[in-house]
């Protein structure tokens, strides 16, 4: 296989959950253009239909499955139906999550749980569903879309720092549990990436802080992501990569 030929993906199929905008979007229309088949999943399904109808313009196979990951019942519909569809499942980012901009006297529970089951849970659900499959089929590849504040912290962020910094110790602990499988389990780690959520935090300034002084493109992402689902990744695993323009090594 030649170097360039190591990063098609052809033959593949992936799941991208949280995938009708933003970064999960960017990573499912690049995984796409890789050569996988990709399956796009989310609770909005309007924003999956539109990813879908993209994919399928690319000329690859693809379909939309409206998915909560916080419910364990739904997930396991989904990896059944898509090993029923394609086959197999071989990729599968964790994507999906929300967020909460509130200090820890202020969030409520509910709020707390919300972020806590979307983001970390919801991730354990996937990776506890697609394991076997994976398994039975001699490997797999699973990329944990964390955060540069699971890693750092950030005032006001209390539960999406743990869920992220939970993500982040689930990528690794997973990655020595199933590397007997063939299983590679790595974490990207975004810092501030321009999408709807952040225009308030752009707008107050704080791109400013980063040494590259901008944020990030979700399509800046989405590379690296291809590689970690790649033959040319086949030596790495527990790993979390930073890609925030400098801002954590300052």
């Amino acid at each position: 296989m030649g170097f360039m030929e190591k990063f098609r993906l052809q033959g593949k199929v992936a799941l991208v959950t949280g995938a009708g905008r933003n970064l999960g979007k960017a990573i499912a229309l690049s995984l796409a253009e890789a050569g996988a088949e990709v399956v796009v999943a989310s609770r909005t399904l309007s924003e999956i239909r539109v990813a879908e109808q993209e994919i399928r313009g690319k000329g690859q196979k693809a379909l939309a499955i409206p998915m909560d990951v916080t419910e364990l019942s739904q997930v396991e519909r989904t990896i059944q139906k898509i090993v029923s569809e394609f086959g197999r499942i071989d990729i599968l980012v964790n994507n999906a999550a929300t967020r909460s901009f509130k200090s820890i006297l202020e969030i409520s529970e509910a709020e707390w749980r919300s972020v806590i089951d979307t983001n970390l849970t919801g991730a354990f659900f996937c990776c506890k569903a697609v394991g076997p499959y994976m398994i039975r089929q001699g490997g797999g590849r699973i990329i944990n879309i964390s955060s540069r504040i699971g890693l750092q912290g950030m005032t006001n962020r209390a539960a999406y720092c743990a869920s992220k910094g939970g993500l982040v110790q689930l990528t690794r602990a997973l990655a020595l549990e199933w590397a007997p499988y063939n299983i590679l389990v790595n974490s990207v780690a975004p810092g501030l990436m321009k999408t709807p959520e952040t225009s308030k935090i752009l707008r107050e300034g704080r791109a400013s802080e980063i040494p590259l002084k901008r944020a990030g493109e979700p399509e800046e992402i989405a590379p690296l992501v291809v590689y970690l689902a790649s033959e040319a990744c086949t030596y790495m695993t527990g790993e979390v990569i930073l890609i925030d323009g400098g801002w954590a090594v300052q």
